[in-house]
């Protein structure tokens, strides 16, 4: 029934220009147009990410959001940091890390948190 549809990342925020000058800048995802002022929509790869207005912001304590970056993660991770981005690191089975990487098997994870405090992730499997 949906195996044919398209799906997006929906994200809420707190501050929505905070969120804007994340997602847009420091991540470095283009704005699409939006006729609503606490509605923000994203064009990352041949994905969208909407963010949102709520109040119940940075509650959710899973993965909001995952960008593959088979090719050059590492470079990714560097990338970020020069613009502020700390990582989270995470003690999980079967996973060992080097530097903000978390490595298992031939998957390779690196967290992040946006301003109001979801957790996306940035993987690569090669």
């Amino acid at each position: 029934m949906l195996g044919t549809a398209d799906a997006l990342a929906t994200i809420a925020v707190k501050d929505i220009e905070a969120a804007r000058k994340f997602y847009r800048e420091t991540l470095g995802l283009k704005s699409l147009p939006s006729e609503e002022s606490e509605v923000l929509s994203f064009k990352s790869g041949n994905s969208v990410i909407l963010v949102y207005k709520s109040q119940y912001a940075g509650t959710n304590r899973a993965t909001a959001a995952t960008w593959i970056v088979d090719s050059g993660l590492e470079e990714v991770v560097k990338t970020l940091k020069t613009k502020g981005v700390v990582f989270e690191h995470y003690d999980m089975p079967d996973t060992t890390r080097k530097g903000d990487i978390h490595i298992a098997g031939k998957t390779r994870v690196a967290w992040l948190k946006d301003p109001d405090g979801n957790i996306l992730s940035l993987v690569s499997s090669q």
